[in-house]
């Protein structure tokens, strides 16, 4: 047995491992690879390029933030032209004044002088010496001492020091606030230019295709609110018509009874007037370029021009839009009459001049110009009638 053990052949253990450990192999390699996955850097995603209606939108947007930041700007600019007046007119009351407590000075001084020739140190001489003349002044017993002339002149100089304080505190306090309206008028105009800058950066990356399409949005956009001002146009026409028909016939009966059938129009020649001489005004001003901030005659803001418009038929208007809509009577659309103000957007940063059939006259924008255009052609806020 032991012979018959020693000639049997060995097993071949090679041949049953080789196939082990290229399995083996393989899984480290899967397990690297794997690995070497998960630790990579996800690859950048790729932004998607905006369709030109979202354009459309941003652009339309930003433009109205530039619209509600220049009527930002337009108060402030008009608070510090009204800041500097009133504040020049403190200094020159402060200049005033201290002329008066000078002189006031001056006579103290004169009876200084002569008590000092006399030997004494008088009162009225430590009074000017001292460091504090207020303080001198609230001892009692000074003015108990002085009589006559000598006790008017302490009791003048003593007013005018008063008034000269008052006016130079007042005067402090004036430039404070002038240095803050102009730091707001700063930020206004800054963000203005941001805004526009934006808009024009946007445009400028639009294919000469995608401009067309652009173009083609703002087209049908305006045909629709053409279209809208039409219907408006028609229901106004209908409406005066039928108005027209019943003053008619309280015409023919007030003739019937003996009345005196003058009729009882609600419009006033005085309004009238006045809304057309605005309305020409404006109309004069079609064509001429939109500059945010601008109030004439070259160019215009859109409050600016009915600004400038209505103070030619002798109406005066605040410089805002914001302000503008708080002043005369307030109308819904259907009542519209050409020279009514209508406003736009929830921000009434935006107004128009009413000229009838559904239209205004307009500053609409950055790198447009002064037109007509439908009353829908943005969202409309409300009107008023100035008087």
């Amino acid at each position: 047995m032991p012979v018959l053990a020693s000639h049997r052949k060995p097993r071949n253990r090679i041949r049953s491992t080789a196939p082990a450990i290229g399995i083996t192999s393989a899984a480290l390699a899967s397990v690297s690879l794997l690995t070497q996955s998960a630790g990579a850097a996800p690859a950048p995603a790729t932004r998607a390029k905006p369709s030109v209606e979202e354009v459309q939108k941003k652009v339309d947007d930003l433009y109205r933030q530039a619209g509600s930041a220049t009527e930002k700007y337009d108060k402030a600019k008009e608070d510090t032209a009204a800041q500097r007046k009133r504040i020049d007119g403190l200094l020159d009351q402060v200049a005033a004044r201290t002329e008066k407590v000078n002189d006031a000075r001056r006579t103290l001084g004169s009876y200084a002088a002569a008590q000092y020739r006399g030997g004494v140190l008088s009162p009225t001489a430590t009074l000017l010496l001292a460091d504090d003349p207020q303080s001198y002044f609230d001892q009692s017993h000074l003015m108990d001492t002085l009589a006559g002339r000598e006790g008017k002149a302490v009791d003048d100089y003593r007013t005018q020091q008063k008034a000269a304080a008052e006016k130079r505190g007042e005067a402090t306090r004036g430039l404070e606030t002038l240095t803050g309206t102009q730091a707001a008028l700063r930020a206004s105009k800054e963000t203005v230019q941001s805004k526009l800058t934006e808009a024009r950066r946007l445009l400028s990356r639009l294919t000469a295709e995608e401009k067309a399409r652009l173009a083609a949005l703002e087209s049908k956009k305006r045909a629709e609110a053409k279209e809208k001002a039409e219907k408006l146009a028609r229901e106004q026409a209908a409406e005066a018509k039928k108005r027209q028909a019943a003053e008619k016939a309280k015409e023919g009966s007030g003739s019937a009874s003996g009345g005196t059938g003058t009729g009882t129009s609600t419009d006033t020649g005085t309004s009238t007037g006045k809304a057309a001489k605005a309305l020409a005004f404006a109309r004069a001003q079609v064509g001429k370029p939109y500059v945010w901030g601008a109030t004439g005659p070259g160019s215009y803001d859109c409050s600016g021009l009915t600004q400038a418009a209505w103070k030619a038929a002798g109406v005066t208007l605040p410089r805002t839009t914001w302000d503008q809509v708080k002043v005369g009577t307030r109308v819904v659309t259907k009542d519209l009459r050409p020279g009514d103000l209508v406003f736009f957007y929830d921000d009434i940063s935006h107004v128009g001049m009413y000229i009838g059939n559904g239209m205004m006259i307009h500053a609409p924008k950055p790198g447009a110009y002064v037109r007509e255009e439908s009353i829908y052609y943005m969202p409309i806020y409300g009107s008023v009638r100035p008087g």
